[in-house]
């Protein structure tokens, strides 16, 4: 996926840099998996968080939910960009239910997700979830022109 946002080199730097952290401060004793995030705030402030794992696997909270929530505790009302790193080979996109979220914050966020191999992947969050429901869809039902895409 090619890069899609104008995001400055420092700005892609410090987002991935504030992801790598988080990574560091994970709660994850079940899976050792340890994912870190970081939002860039439309105030141009970064919000970082990890993955918090649970006993009941079911109420885990992943590291792109909790860098939004960080986000929005603190008075944000939008998402720029999210960054994700993970310590795998190859970069990990966001799940879809972390999309999902992103989406309420940032519907036109850049997506930026980075590894412990030194990968890097970029994209936006319309790529990776086209046609979103969205704060705008409540109440109504979505048009034919709104789900035909090109």
């Amino acid at each position: 996926m090619a890069t899609t946002s104008a995001l400055t080199a420092r700005t892609r730097a410090r987002l991935d840099a504030s992801a790598r952290s988080a990574a560091a401060r994970a709660y994850a004793p079940y899976s050792q998996f340890r994912v870190g995030a970081a939002v860039l705030g439309g105030s141009g402030r970064l919000y970082s968080g990890a993955n918090v794992e649970n006993a009941s696997y079911g109420l885990c909270l992943f590291a792109e939910r909790t860098s939004i929530t960080h986000a929005s505790s603190e008075g944000e009302s939008s998402s720029v960009a999210v960054a994700v790193y993970t310590p795998t080979p190859t970069p990990t996109l966001p799940c879809g239910a972390c999309r999902q979220v992103i989406r309420e914050f940032g519907p036109t966020a850049t997506i930026r997700s980075t590894c412990r191999g030194g990968a890097a992947v970029e994209t936006s969050l319309e790529a990776l979830l086209p046609a979103a429901f969205g704060p705008e869809d409540r109440g109504r039902r979505p048009t034919a022109r709104r789900l035909r895409r090109s």
